[in-house]
């Protein structure tokens, strides 16, 4: 299991981390800031200066899982992350890909109040770095205004909540060991499918409504907006496996078996394996029922009825093109085979 300690910066998270290897057996302490203290020494400057906060960097996501996930199975027990995440689609991706590893993780938000984080910030002592104080200092100021935003918005909907204002670090650590012994402080239901390790089978089902727009889903497992859908299991057939997926993102059930749309090949971009995408009419579906989609849930943050222009502002490129010929396919009433989006033959 992984303990992540998260909240503002100013809020404890590192004091309150070393705390709990007293007080959580056979735990061991990962910060992340030794990824961040690595960069310059793995990245070209160009690269680093393209960012203000190496979080934005997908390398700097997959190092932290990577590390995590390696660290976890060296030395077993309770790994103790302390480290601030305050963008939903960030956290889901790197709590997705620990869930897909099967490692578990409880999060716990440490949340004193903001004047008490601004007196704490205004406090710090930073000596390592030249003109460190004032730069970190402000760089923590600057983060609260987001972090009260992600407050507001998802960060406690999940996660174990302490005010750390009146507690020491060790008073905090004591609860939160007490909590995650108790099971108070539970696992975070992010949904993630294991990485491939191969070629992968996948089915999607456009569902419409009676203007004729297409549903799109933003997933919590993977970033950015997509049609429902997975990977089939094996022995699975496809269309079956369209209809699972819709039901278990968003709680709806078709009835009806979905008709063939488009099949594409989506060639192999290391370190993707690709595969065939096939792409299925799931119909039109009542006006109100992506209103009763089960949101937010584990695999899915969001979803709404789009057309196809404001689809192709959403979809990365080759899937715009999925979707596109589907429509295509769907108004001359036969499927077509697809290479990367063109249609062959």
């Amino acid at each position: 299991m992984i303990v992540w300690v998260n909240g503002a910066f100013g809020a404890g998270k590192t004091t309150t981390a070393r705390e709990l290897l007293d007080l959580i057996p056979n735990s061991t302490l990962f910060d992340p800031e030794v990824i961040g203290s690595a960069l310059p020494w793995l990245l070209p400057a160009k690269r680093l200066a393209d960012v203000d906060d190496y979080q934005d960097l997908a390398f700097w996501r997959r190092m932290v899982v990577d590390t995590a996930a390696a660290l976890h199975a060296e030395v077993g027990g309770v790994l103790i992350v302390p480290m601030t995440l305050l963008r939903q689609d960030y956290r889901d991706e790197i709590f997705g890909r620990l869930a897909s590893r099967r490692i578990p993780v409880c999060h716990v938000l440490l949340a004193p109040a903001e004047t008490i984080l601004r007196e704490r910030i205004t406090g710090r002592e930073v000596l390592d770095v030249p003109d460190g104080e004032q730069r970190v200092r402000q760089w923590s100021l600057d983060h609260i205004g987001p972090y009260l935003t992600a407050l507001g918005e998802w960060l406690a909907a999940d996660a174990y909540l302490l005010d750390t204002g009146a507690l020491t670090p060790r008073e905090a650590a004591e609860r939160i060991a007490e909590a995650v012994r108790t099971e108070a402080a539970g696992v975070c239901e992010i949904v993630q499918t294991p990485e491939p390790s191969a070629e992968t089978l996948a089915a999607g089902v456009l569902l419409f409504d009676d203007e004729d727009r297409v549903l799109l889903v933003d997933p919590t497992y993977k970033a950015g907006w997509e049609f429902p859908g997975g990977v089939v299991e094996a022995g699975e057939a496809p269309a079956d496996a369209g209809v699972r997926e819709v039901a278990e993102e968003t709680g709806i059930q078709l009835t009806d078996r979905p008709s063939l749309l488009v099949i594409d090949w989506e060639s192999p971009k290391p370190p993707a394996y690709g595969g065939i995408r096939l792409l299925f009419d799931g119909g039109r579906i009542p006006a109100d029922a992506a209103e009763h989609a089960l949101l937010p849930g584990p695999e899915l943050r969001a979803c709404r009825f789009v057309s196809e222009a404001e689809a192709a502002a959403l979809l990365p490129q080759v899937r715009y093109e999925r979707l596109r010929w589907a429509l295509r396919a769907r108004e001359r009433g036969a499927p077509l085979y697809l290479e990367g989006g063109v249609p062959v033959g």
